[in-house]
């Protein structure tokens, strides 16, 4: 089992940049995929970022394409999210995932055998 932990959310206005980040407690621990995902009230779990640590690749969902910027921190156990522009529909639970399991379709959580707690973003008009 692979401890994760997010960290960097917060309260925003809309148009706010928030950054988060996602650590594997074990400091050796490496992966070539992660994944961002989020869940508000009411709403099913999405998908909105992933990267594959391999070669850099990234993968974005459609709400967030343009705004959010995926990417691994100087350690290899970290992933952050960078968030810009932010809107009241950004809020939500967002949680870190990782360890490959196929990686078939990177922004679903079939992809993924880890997964942290989540840090609640919350974006005011």
């Amino acid at each position: 089992q692979v401890e994760l932990v997010e960290s960097g959310g917060d309260s925003v206005r809309a148009g706010g940049s928030l950054r988060l980040s996602c650590s594997a407690a074990e400091p050796r621990f490496t992966s070539s995929c992660w994944g961002w995902f989020r869940q508000a009230p009411g709403k099913e779990r999405e998908g909105i970022a992933s990267i594959y640590t391999v070669d850099g690749t990234t993968y974005y969902a459609d709400s967030v394409k343009g705004r959010f910027t995926v990417s691994q921190g100087n350690a290899k156990n970290t992933v952050s999210l960078e968030m810009n522009n932010l809107e009241p529909e950004d809020t939500a639970i967002y949680s870190c995932a990782t360890g490959c399991r196929g990686y078939s379709m990177p922004l679903s959580a079939t992809s993924y055998a880890y997964w942290g707690q989540g840090t609640q973003v919350t974006v005011s008009s």
